[in-house]
């Protein structure tokens, strides 16, 4: 193909503009799943990549167009092309380390908005130069396909519904084929190879550049045979699994004493499974009181000794670690699971030996409540991950479709995982906002972490109930955390606090908390840097 050929032939332009939109949506994606296992996948973490790529092809598009009317050489064009090729080629290899290094730094330096500063740092380095360069794109082959005035309008058309297509493409392709498929790692390294070989046709048919491409083929060969990595927690040895959902990054490790899972952030834990069948120590055992309050016996039956079928539903499955404790203790109750990432339930079977007669729906937990009519004698919400609060199940609409979906002498129990100090936190809003739908609201703190676990019911009988049932506990170990709760727990007293489906600022009060937490947990840290810089810091260390 020649030079000639090349320029003449609107239709390779058009597929260059094609896959530079495809490319672009492909990484943006990406981004989130790179970012979320550091920083979550809230709504706070889009904004940053969206706000950051945004800014990255404005500059490109202005730099483009004015590069394109003094230098309309197509070879520079395709030259930005195959450097963004293999800087995004080598996110998979340097973008983690990039990540941690900015946040060790901002952790010492940084004493508010902390996620903001991190993320938005995070994406400017590993993000904006190439999407910049990819934002030279359209204004240049507007340059070299717009042949006269007459015919400019169709022409920018068409480069844009090019533009529009392969943007389309590059959303759907790498969320519901490459990334559940092959993981984040491959799908930058698969769009990194499209811009490559666009580059490679360019540059055969002219003839030209045959250095920069071997050289630019190499270093995208050495980032697939080295440079790949399918675990983002690369410190960690010996994990059970590691991979990816349409929704989570996901992590099985284990010891000889229990099975964790952690979704999304890498230090927490989202479900746990004990091997010898006791307790897990967590919030998870805080709950088992919501059956007793609800007038359920320990093996399951009413108070009264009556065989009523009891049922239990649970907002938040995950790997079953609710479900299985509720079949252990109380075995007649039927259970049901509500969990909208298909791959942890299958975790759940794999890993958790999440009891066969558990039924698991894949569903989101407040469309689940929207499409049945079932009332239920415990209904569990633990739908909470860091700062990845679901805002639409946390509104005053939703705790009032939990309440309508409760017997008479129903108990909902709510994990809130970020125990806040401050007036105004997230938990305050959580609990005044449930305060507004339910007559009783009691709450408990779950030892040795930030976890708050609260129960609600309008019957009245909450505590009555909890004394007589866990009375007849004949678990020791059962008995001795429900005597444990049956001491600590307070009523809550309600504030003005409320959240509504129009007005739920779930992610920036949960920011909040992790900035109240980073500066309680580093602070010794930060005063030593501030002191005696990083020399003093490692020392420390």
């Amino acid at each position: 193909m020649k030079e000639k050929t090349i320029l003449s032939n609107k239709r390779y332009l058009y597929l260059t503009e094609f896959f530079a939109g495809m490319s672009v949506m492909a990484v943006e994606l990406g981004a989130s799943r790179l970012l979320a296992p550091y920083f979550s996948s809230s709504q706070i973490v889009w904004t940053i990549i969206i706000g950051t790529i945004m800014i990255a092809m404005a500059l490109g598009n202005i730099y483009g167009g004015r590069y394109a009317d003094k230098n309309p050489n197509p070879d520079k064009l395709y030259g930005r092309i195959l450097i963004a090729a293999i800087w995004i080629a080598l996110i998979p290899a340097a973008g983690k380390y990039v990540i941690l290094g900015i946040s060790a730094l901002l952790i010492f330096t940084v004493n508010s908005n902390f996620l903001i500063w991190a993320g938005f740092l995070a994406c400017m380095v590993i993000f904006v130069f190439p999407l910049f360069l990819l934002g030279t794109v359209t204004p240049s082959l507007v340059k070299y396909t717009v042949d006269s005035l007459s015919d400019s309008g169709k022409t920018v058309g068409m480069l844009n519904a090019s533009n529009t297509i392969g943007s389309i493409l590059g959303t759907f392709l790498p969320t519901f084929v490459t990334i559940p498929a092959v993981g984040t790692s491959i799908t930058f390294l698969i769009f990194a190879g499209i811009l490559l070989l666009l580059t490679i046709l360019y540059f055969a048919g002219t003839k030209r550049g045959g250095k920069r491409i071997a050289a630019g083929a190499l270093v995208f060969l050495l980032c697939c045979v080295t440079g790949y990595s399918d675990s983002f927690a690369f410190w960690e040895e010996h994990l059970t699994y590691e991979g990816e959902s349409i929704y989570n990054y996901l992590q099985v490790k284990e010891d000889d004493k229990k099975v964790i899972l952690s979704t999304n952030v890498l230090f927490g834990v989202q479900s746990m499974m004990t091997k010898d069948d006791s307790l897990t120590g967590m919030y998870y055992d805080y709950a088992l009181a919501a059956p007793l309050m609800a007038g359920i016996c320990e093996q399951g039956h009413n108070s009264d000794g009556g065989d009523r079928q009891t049922q239990t539903l649970i907002l938040g499955n995950g790997t079953g670690t609710f479900a299985s404790q509720c079949r252990r203790y109380f075995e007649h109750m039927q259970i049901t699971g509500v969990e909208i990432d298909e791959k942890i339930t299958k975790l759940a079977e794999d890993y958790f030996h999440l009891p066969e007669d558990v039924k698991v729906v894949t569903y989101d937990g407040r469309a689940y409540l929207n499409v049945v009519d079932q009332e239920y004698d415990v209904i569990m919400v633990d739908a909470y991950q860091d700062i990845t609060i679901p805002f639409q199940m946390s509104s005053i609409e939703f705790f009032t479709l939990v309440r309508e979906h409760l017997k008479e002498d129903g108990v909902m129990v709510v994990n809130m995982n970020m125990r806040g100090s401050k007036e105004g936190n997230i938990n305050q809003y959580l609990s005044d906002t449930i305060a507004g739908a339910f007559d009783e609201v009691y709450t408990v703190d779950v030892a040795g972490s930030t976890n708050r676990v609260l129960f609600a019911a309008n019957s009245g009988k909450l505590l009555s109930n909890f004394a007589a049932n866990r009375k007849k506990v004949t678990s020791q170990e059962l008995f001795d955390m429900m005597e444990r709760i049956s001491e600590q727990m307070t009523e809550y007293q309600a504030g003005n606090y409320r959240m509504t489906d129009d007005k739920a600022p779930v992610e920036l009060l949960g920011m909040q908390v992790i900035d109240d937490l980073i500066t309680d947990e580093i602070g010794y840290y930060k005063d030593i840097f501030k002191k005696e810089g990083i020399t003093g810091l490692l020392n420390e260390m």
